[in-house]
Formats: C-alpha cells, structure tokens, sequence
C-alpha cells in the first residue's frame, strides 16, 4: 500500500507542470467565457435600451385623463374625526 503510494506520488510529481499548466489555462479560459458572457448580456441590455427609446419617441402617445370625485371620501373621513 504504501509503495503504491509513493509511486503514484512520483508519476504525479513527474506531470506536475503539465497539470499545473492545463490547469491554468483552463482557468483563464473560464474567465475570458465569463467576461465574454457578461459583455455580452451588457450589450444586449444596453441595445435594448436604445431601442426602446428610439422607438417611444417616434410613435405619439395620447394621454387619457380620468377624473375622479373624491368628495364623498373627504365627506367620509369628516364623520370619523
């Protein structure tokens, strides 16, 4: 057991760079597809942004105003003081 040990230490040791380097690469990897992801979904955002303005303002809106009666209310609130 213990041979087995040391020697699956010294193939480990022998690749050690090797590993060390895969490793590393696929960690900047990682970073650069989430940065790329981020920029990304920015992007978009920032484009949906503008285009949503860009559109509003060509197309006219008309307001409608509703009037409401809250006398009764006040009229309401006068009893209960």
């Amino acid at each position: 057991m213990s041979q087995e040990k040391v020697d699956r230490y010294k193939k480990e040791k022998a690749n050690r760079k090797q590993i060390m380097k895969r490793e590393k690469r696929l960690l900047n990897l990682e970073k650069a597809g989430g940065c790329i992801l981020c920029a990304a979904i920015l992007f978009w955002a920032g484009y949906s942004v503008y285009n949503y303005t860009q559109n509003s303002g060509t197309d006219p809106v008309e307001t409608v105003t509703t009037e409401v009666d809250l006398n009764p209310i006040y009229d309401y609130y006068a009893t209960l003081q």
